[in-house]
């Protein structure tokens, strides 16, 4: 197997960003809140561009035009499930090269050819099913809330939604806030796996320690624990992992949180990562305490 294109996450306030289906409701509303938060939405795709603005931000027919008219080199697809491959195709025939898809349901056999293509074009997908990622300070592409973001030296890389923003509310409460959020989803197929991470957490210069936000079900925290090693990430890193009580063989809320015998287990993912050095914590108030601790710090 060919290696992996490198992540693209190099986002700021300055990186033009557009909105596909920014005339839905859902559009309309995150639109504005990202750009609300800093970021640089520069225009929106809808078929229904006529219609003309969408709170200041210009409305194009295709991703091709809006490229064309603002340079945007991201885009954030609020698109129904079956939508997103062929706006995800659209947008990277336009040059789109980070793309984030929150959208929850969509078809794997989709996501098969959505990964396919994106690697084909060196792109990055955040995505499916994710809340979207944030570099806190600078910019949004998402939905992440507003009150679990502020700019500090941990890094978080999450499956779990709900867990990750209490977890970044409370890092946020402690004084430590984030470097970098980034939201993997919890589908099985998807863009962008927890190791594929590992690389940039160790180069990105302002993070200092990584929180990871796992559950159970596939292998990623385990692909995890492997890729510390092969990418020298030699910076403290602290574990949540959500479902440590559930049944075997069943599918807790996440397509891809799905246990069966010792596969995608809480224990399987405790032993993997605790042996790669990782201090995988029962409570968000433990982790965000071991996380002060190994930066030296201590928690407002």
């Amino acid at each position: 197997m060919s290696p992996r294109p490198a992540l693209s996450l190099s986002v700021d306030r300055h990186t033009p960003v557009l909105v596909q289906g920014i005339t839905g409701r859902a559009g309309q509303r995150h639109a504005c809140m990202m750009r609300d938060a800093g970021t640089a939405i520069v225009a929106g795709v809808s078929a229904r561009a006529a219609s003309g603005p969408v709170d200041g931000i210009p409305v194009f027919a295709d991703c091709a035009s809006a490229v064309a008219a603002t340079g945007a080199v991201a885009s954030v697809l609020l698109v129904g499930a079956m939508q997103v491959l062929p706006a995800v195709t659209e947008a990277l025939v336009a040059g789109i090269r980070l793309l984030v898809t929150p959208t929850e349901g969509v078809p794997v056999h989709d996501a098969v050819e959505i990964r396919r293509r994106v690697d084909a074009e060196g792109a990055t997908w955040i995505g499916a099913s994710t809340p979207g990622m944030a570099i806190p300070g600078e910019a949004k592409l998402g939905f992440l809330p507003d009150v679990s973001l502020a700019p500090g030296p941990v890094a978080m890389a999450s499956k779990s939604g709900t867990l990750s923003y209490e977890a970044g509310f409370r890092l946020v409460q402690a004084g430590l806030g984030q470097s970098a959020w980034i939201g993997v989803g919890g589908d099985l197929v998807k863009g962008t796996r927890f190791a594929d991470l590992a690389p940039w957490l160790a180069r990105h210069g302002r993070t200092e320690a990584v929180l990871l936000v796992g559950e159970i079900g596939g292998n990623e925290e385990e692909e995890f624990a492997q890729a510390i090693t092969a990418s020298r990430l030699d910076k403290p890193v602290v574990a949540l992992i959500a479902g440590r009580t559930a049944p075997d063989g069943v599918s807790m809320g996440h397509a891809g949180a799905l246990t069966w015998g010792s596969f995608g287990t809480w224990e399987a993912k405790q032993a993997a990562l605790a042996a790669a050095g990782v201090q995988v914590c029962a409570t968000i108030d433990e982790a965000v305490h071991a996380l002060a601790r190994a930066l030296g710090k201590t928690p407002a």
